[in-house]
Formats: structure tokens, C-alpha cells, sequence
């Protein structure tokens, strides 16, 4: 698997689509709120690009809502129709 290096973290690109990821935007958007997830997921949607933040199923911080294993439904339901986005796991 690729990985990337954003602000001195290491991730690995597990899924991305249409070239979603853009290492100089996300450099001022991963902050260290996302340093806890196992997962970032971003779409884009009006030129703008959103995150969230998911675990691993074995988390125990995990809850349904951000459990890696709704990723699906969370992009059918959440985000625009056909977007570009993209799924890293930070490497620790």
C-alpha cells in the first residue's frame, strides 16, 4: 500500500477515488483531534474537502457511527452523490 507523510504522521492510502487527496490542503486540515481515530475519511463537495474520523470494530472507543465497517453507508448517505473522496489509516 502507498503511504503519504502529513505534518510528521504517517498514513497509509487504503482507498481513494479520483484523486481525492491533496497533501497541501490537508496539511492545514488534519489537526491533532484526528490523531486518536484509526481512520480519516475525507469527501469533497463544493470545492471543499470534508473529514471525519473512524475506528476499527475492536476500538473500544468505537461506536456505530464512526465504525469503520459502515464506511459504505456512511458515503451512500452523507456525502454528495458521485464525490471524490478518498480513506487513510494512520500508521502507529
Amino acid at each position: 500500500m502507498k503511504t503519504i507523510n502529513i505534518n510528521n504522521k504517517e498514513y497509509e492510502i487504503i482507498s481513494e477515488k479520483e484523486g481525492a487527496i491533496d497533501i497541501d490542503i490537508l496539511k492545514d486540515k488534519i489537526t491533532e483531534y484526528y490523531d486518536d481515530y484509526d481512520y480519516i475519511v475525507g469527501d469533497w463537495a463544493y470545492g471543499k474537502v470534508r473529514l471525519k474520523g473512524f475506528y476499527e470494530s475492536s476500538n473500544p472507543k468505537c461506536k456505530n457511527i464512526n465504525d469503520i465497517k459502515n464506511l459504505n453507508e456512511y458515503i451512500e448517505n452523507n456525502c454528495a452523490y458521485g464525490c471524490k473522496w478518498f480513506q487513510i489509516k494512520t500508521k502507529k
